[in-house]
């Protein structure tokens, strides 16, 4: 198997956000089995809205969309706002419609871990649901473990979430595997 890259994606605009750092703990422990890693959080995601012609221009998402072009594997992350994804992600998200015309569009057969964080179970859980039905409508596998985190109850999100997270690097790389 070649070294596989997988790219994470998400989080918010604070520098230390609960998203963020599990979004990097994921692949921190993707980098400890051997893949090469890209992490777009925060000021790597500010885009404008989405319009197919800022894909021409924009650097910031020349390189986000080059990143996903050649990935293996995909982790997203969002905090829960008003129960769904950050319009943060939600527009990096509309961006990958910038590979539909690739000869594998979309995140077609790529294995897509997810994460969520909220103030709040209704929350997480609900945004994780919306990331996965995303995940579904933009051709990818979500694995079977996602991460819902209540950060009101689990402010030390790396240490709660350190088996959740070994799991769903484990299923990524089985699924790379196959």
């Amino acid at each position: 198997m070649h070294t596989p890259h997988i790219v994470a994606l998400g989080g918010t605009l604070r520098a230390q956000s609960s998203t963020g750092r599990l979004l990097a703990a994921a692949l921190a422990r993707a980098e400890a089995r051997g893949a090469r890693t890209t992490l777009l959080t925060g000021p790597d995601i500010v885009f404008p809205h989405y319009e197919p012609e800022h894909g021409e221009s924009d650097a910031k998402v020349i390189r986000f969309v080059e990143a996903l072009r050649t990935a293996d594997a995909v982790i997203i992350g969002s905090p829960g706002y008003h129960g769904t994804l950050s319009g943060l992600v939600k527009t990096a998200l509309d961006y990958v419609e910038l590979l539909s015309r690739d000869a594998r569009p979309y995140f077609d057969g790529l294995p897509v871990g997810l994460i969520a964080t909220a103030a709040g179970w209704q929350a997480s859980v609900a945004t994780l649901q919306a990331l996965r039905t995303i995940t579904h409508a933009l051709r990818g596998w979500p694995t079977p473990m996602g991460i819902a985190v209540n950060t009101v109850e689990t402010p030390d999100v790396e240490t709660h979430c350190q088996a959740g997270l070994d799991v769903m690097v484990g299923q990524i790389f089985a699924f790379l595997k196959r």
